[in-house]
Protein backbone atom coordinates (compact mmCIF):
# COMPACT_ATOMS: atom_id res chain seq x y z
CA UNK A 1 0.00 0.00 0.00
CA UNK A 2 1.32 3.42 -0.86
CA UNK A 3 1.83 6.09 1.75
CA UNK A 4 -0.79 8.43 0.30
CA UNK A 5 -3.52 5.79 0.62
CA UNK A 6 -2.50 5.04 4.22
CA UNK A 7 -2.49 8.71 5.18
CA UNK A 8 -5.92 9.29 3.61
CA UNK A 9 -7.41 6.21 5.26
CA UNK A 10 -5.80 6.74 8.65
CA UNK A 11 -8.05 9.62 9.63
CA UNK A 12 -11.18 7.44 9.72
CA UNK A 13 -9.91 3.85 9.79
CA UNK A 14 -9.70 3.82 13.60
CA UNK A 15 -13.50 4.12 13.76
CA UNK A 16 -13.71 0.60 12.33
CA UNK A 17 -13.10 -0.84 15.79
CA UNK A 18 -15.90 1.04 17.55
CA UNK A 19 -18.89 -1.14 16.78
CA UNK A 20 -21.49 0.30 14.44
CA UNK A 21 -19.23 3.27 13.68
CA UNK A 22 -17.39 1.01 11.22
CA UNK A 23 -19.89 2.14 8.61
CA UNK A 24 -18.36 5.65 8.58
CA UNK A 25 -14.99 4.67 7.06
CA UNK A 26 -16.75 2.05 4.94
CA UNK A 27 -18.96 4.67 3.30
CA UNK A 28 -16.58 7.64 3.25
CA UNK A 29 -13.41 5.80 2.14
CA UNK A 30 -14.99 2.99 0.13
CA UNK A 31 -12.18 2.96 -2.46
CA UNK A 32 -9.33 3.11 0.07
CA UNK A 33 -7.67 -0.30 0.58
CA UNK A 34 -6.23 0.74 3.96
CA UNK A 35 -9.67 1.63 5.30
CA UNK A 36 -11.13 -1.56 3.84
CA UNK A 37 -8.54 -3.64 5.68
CA UNK A 38 -9.46 -2.10 9.02
CA UNK A 39 -13.20 -2.24 8.30
CA UNK A 40 -12.88 -5.99 7.67
CA UNK A 41 -10.98 -6.40 10.94
CA UNK A 42 -13.63 -4.35 12.73
CA UNK A 43 -16.46 -6.43 11.27
CA UNK A 44 -14.85 -9.66 12.48
CA UNK A 45 -14.33 -8.16 15.93
CA UNK A 46 -17.94 -6.96 16.08
CA UNK A 47 -19.30 -10.33 14.95
CA UNK A 48 -17.19 -12.12 17.58
CA UNK A 49 -18.49 -9.78 20.27
CA UNK A 50 -22.11 -10.31 19.22
CA UNK A 51 -21.73 -14.10 19.12
CA UNK A 52 -20.02 -14.09 22.50
CA UNK A 53 -22.65 -11.81 24.06
CA UNK A 54 -25.49 -13.94 22.72
CA UNK A 55 -23.90 -17.11 24.01
CA UNK A 56 -23.28 -15.65 27.45
CA UNK A 57 -26.88 -14.45 27.65
CA UNK A 58 -28.14 -17.97 27.01
CA UNK A 59 -25.63 -19.58 29.43
CA UNK A 60 -26.67 -17.30 32.31
CA UNK A 61 -29.83 -19.36 32.70
CA UNK A 62 -27.83 -22.43 33.78
CA UNK A 63 -27.12 -22.17 37.55
CA UNK A 64 -23.48 -23.36 37.74
CA UNK A 65 -22.54 -21.67 34.49
CA UNK A 66 -24.14 -18.48 35.76
CA UNK A 67 -21.59 -18.29 38.61
CA UNK A 68 -18.63 -19.17 36.41
CA UNK A 69 -20.06 -17.10 33.61
CA UNK A 70 -19.33 -13.84 35.40
CA UNK A 71 -15.65 -14.70 35.63
CA UNK A 72 -15.55 -15.72 31.98
CA UNK A 73 -17.50 -12.61 31.02
CA UNK A 74 -14.97 -10.28 32.65
CA UNK A 75 -12.01 -12.08 31.08
CA UNK A 76 -13.59 -12.01 27.63
CA UNK A 77 -14.60 -8.37 28.01
CA UNK A 78 -10.98 -7.55 28.80
CA UNK A 79 -9.86 -9.62 25.79
CA UNK A 80 -12.18 -7.73 23.42
CA UNK A 81 -11.13 -4.40 24.94
CA UNK A 82 -7.46 -5.23 24.32
CA UNK A 83 -8.22 -6.25 20.72
CA UNK A 84 -10.15 -3.02 20.18
CA UNK A 85 -7.27 -0.91 21.52
CA UNK A 86 -4.77 -2.86 19.40
CA UNK A 87 -6.88 -2.26 16.29
CA UNK A 88 -7.20 1.47 16.96
CA UNK A 89 -3.46 1.81 17.62
CA UNK A 90 -2.62 -0.11 14.43
CA UNK A 91 -5.03 2.00 12.38
CA UNK A 92 -3.60 5.27 13.70
CA UNK A 93 -0.01 4.06 13.26
CA UNK A 94 -0.53 3.14 9.62
CA UNK A 95 -0.07 -0.60 10.14
CA UNK A 96 -1.96 -3.40 8.44
CA UNK A 97 -1.38 -6.15 10.99
CA UNK A 98 -4.26 -8.56 11.60
CA UNK A 99 -5.66 -8.76 15.10
CA UNK A 100 -4.44 -11.74 17.13
CA UNK A 101 -6.67 -14.84 17.15
CA UNK A 102 -9.44 -13.37 14.99
CA UNK A 103 -7.72 -11.27 12.34
CA UNK A 104 -7.13 -14.11 9.89
CA UNK A 105 -10.90 -14.51 9.45
CA UNK A 106 -11.17 -11.03 7.94
CA UNK A 107 -9.31 -12.14 4.84
CA UNK A 108 -11.88 -14.83 4.04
Amino acid sequence: MDEKMVNEGKELAWLSYLGILLFIPLLVNKDNEYSKFHVKQGIVLLVCMVIYSSGMYILHFIPFVNYMGWIIAYVMWLFFLILTIMGIVNALAGKTEPLPFIGQFAEK
